[in-house]
C-alpha cells in the first residue's frame, strides 16, 4: 500500500513536524510535503498555534504546481473553523490529487471527518502511513482529545542507588550539566510544569525554561493541599504566572495573601484531605488546554500519582554516585509490600546523556 518514496516523504514530513515541539501548544505538532513527479515543491510545519497550519505553509511554497501533486501530512487535515480555516478546504482548492496521511485526528468528535471531505471532493486519501511515529510527537494532544486529561511525564534525578535527594531534602546537583540541559528540553515541550510544596519549600525553584528563543513559558503549578508555601517564593514574584491547586477554600487567610502576589489558585477536595490529582489533571486539559504535563516533584507527590495510574512516562536521570539508605526514594508506595504488588515497567529507551544515563519508562498498569 506505502512505498518506498512515501516513506521517504512521510519521514520528511515528520522530521518538519519535530520543528514545532516546543512553539505549537496547544495544538498538535504537524508536518507536510507535497510532491510532484517524485520532486518536493513544497514544505511546511505548523509553526505556532494562532498561526497557519503545516499544509498551508506547504502550499504556499507550492504555488500553481500543487495541482496534482501529492500531499505527505503528518495528522488528518482539519475539517472545522477554529483559529484558522480548515486545511481540508485549501487542499481541495489547490487541486491536490492525493493526500497521504499517518495518522486520523484523535479528537472523536470529528476524526474522520477530513478524510470524508477530501473523498467526496474526488481526492483520493490513503492514511495510516508511520502512524506510531507519527503519534509519538503528540502524546499529550492525543491524551487530552481521548482521555479528557494531560499526558504525565515524571522526571526524577537519581543516584546509582535510585535515591533523589539527602534526609534533609538536599538535591542540587546529584546530575550533571549535560543531563540538566537535556531536562529543559522536556520543560520546553511541555504544557505545564507540576511540582509539591516540598519542592518549593526546599529548593525554591523557578521552574522555568531556561532556553533562548523558546518564546512561551508553562504553565507552572504547585500542589499545596493546606497552602502553606512561604510567601517569598520565587515563583510567586519572577512575573511568569503561577497555579496553586489546594484544598484550602477562599475563606481562609492565606488565599487572599497568595492571590495578592498575582498567583491563581483552585480548589480540588478530596476525602483523604490531599489535592484530588485526577481533578486537578481535568482542570488543566479542560481550562487550561495542557498537553502535556511535566513533574518534578519529591516522592511523596510522585508515589501518589503513580498509586492513582495517572502517569504515562518516567524519564530517570542516573549518576554514576552512591547517596545511602537514609537519602529519600523515588516514589513513596507504603501500599506495595509484597513482590506481588510490585508495579511493572516497560523500558523505551536507554541512552547516555554526559556522565549520567537516561531512561524512559512507561508504567503497565493492572486493568
Amino acid at each position: 500500500m506505502f512505498s518506498k518514496q512515501d516513506h521517504i516523504f512521510m519521514s520528511r514530513a515528520l522530521q518538519l513536524a519535530e520543528r514545532g515541539l516546543w512553539s505549537t501548544d496547544p495544538n498538535p505538532r504537524v508536518g507536510c510535503v507535497i510532491v510532484n513527479q517524485d520532486s518536493v515543491i513544497g514544505e511546511g510545519w505548523h509553526e505556532r498555534a494562532g498561526e497557519a497550519h503545516a499544509e498551508i505553509n506547504a502550499l504556499q511554497q507550492a504555488g500553481e504546481a500543487a495541482r496534482g501533486a501529492t500531499a505527505y501530512v503528518t495528522l488528518e487535515p482539519c475539517s472545522h473553523h477554529g483559529r484558522t480555516p480548515p486545511c481540508c478546504d485549501a487542499l481541495i482548492e489547490s487541486g491536490i490529487s492525493e493526500v497521504v496521511i499517518a495518522m486520523q485526528d484523535p479528537n472523536p468528535l470529528v476524526s474522520g471527518e477530513g478524510i470524508t471531505r477530501l473523498e467526496k471532493a474526488g481526492i483520493k486519501v490513503r492514511s495510516g502511513l508511520m502512524q506510531d511515529q507519527a503519534a509519538s510527537l503528540n502524546p499529550g494532544f492525543i491524551s487530552r482529545m481521548q482521555r479528557r486529561r494531560p499526558w504525565v511525564r515524571v522526571k526524577l534525578g537519581v543516584s546509582l542507588d535510585g535515591r533523589t535527594a539527602m534526609r534533609s531534602g538536599e538535591s542540587q546537583w546529584i546530575t550533571g550539566p549535560e543531563a540538566r540541559a537535556d531536562v529543559q528540553r522536556l520543560r520546553a515541550r511541555s504544557s505545564a510544569i507540576l511540582t509539591g510544596s516540598g519542592t518549593v519549600f526546599h529548593d525554591d525553584p523557578s521552574m522555568t525554561v531556561r532556553i533562548e528563543d523558546v518564546g512561551r513559558q508553562p504553565l507552572r503549578v504547585v500542589v499545596d493541599s493546606l497552602l502553606s508555601m512561604p510567601a517569598d517564593a520565587k515563583m510567586l514574584h519572577d512575573g511568569h504566572g503561577l497555579l496553586i491547586a489546594t484544598t484550602v477554600d477562599e475563606e481562609d487567610e492565606r488565599y487572599a495573601e497568595l492571590t495578592a502576589t498575582g498567583a491563581l489558585i483552585h480548589t480540588f477536595p478530596s476525602a483523604s484531605g490531599k489535592v484530588n490529582s485526577r481533578d486537578l489533571l481535568v482542570y488543566l486539559a479542560e481550562a487550561h488546554e495542557c498537553n502535556e504535563v511535566h513533574v518534578e516533584a519529591g516522592s511523596v507527590l510522585c508515589g501518589i500519582l503513580l498509586e492513582q495510574q495517572l502517569v504515562d512516562e518516567i524519564v530517570i536521570y542516573m549518576a554514576p554516585v552512591i547517596m545511602g539508605s537514609n537519602a529519600r526514594g523515588m516514589f513513596d508506595m507504603p501500599q506495595l509490600e509484597s513482590m506481588a504488588q510490585r508495579m511493572q515497567l516497560k523500558i523505551s529507551d536507554i541512552r547516555s546523556v554526559g556522565n549520567d544515563w537516561r531512561i524512559t519508562a512507561h508504567p503497565v498498569y493492572q486493568e
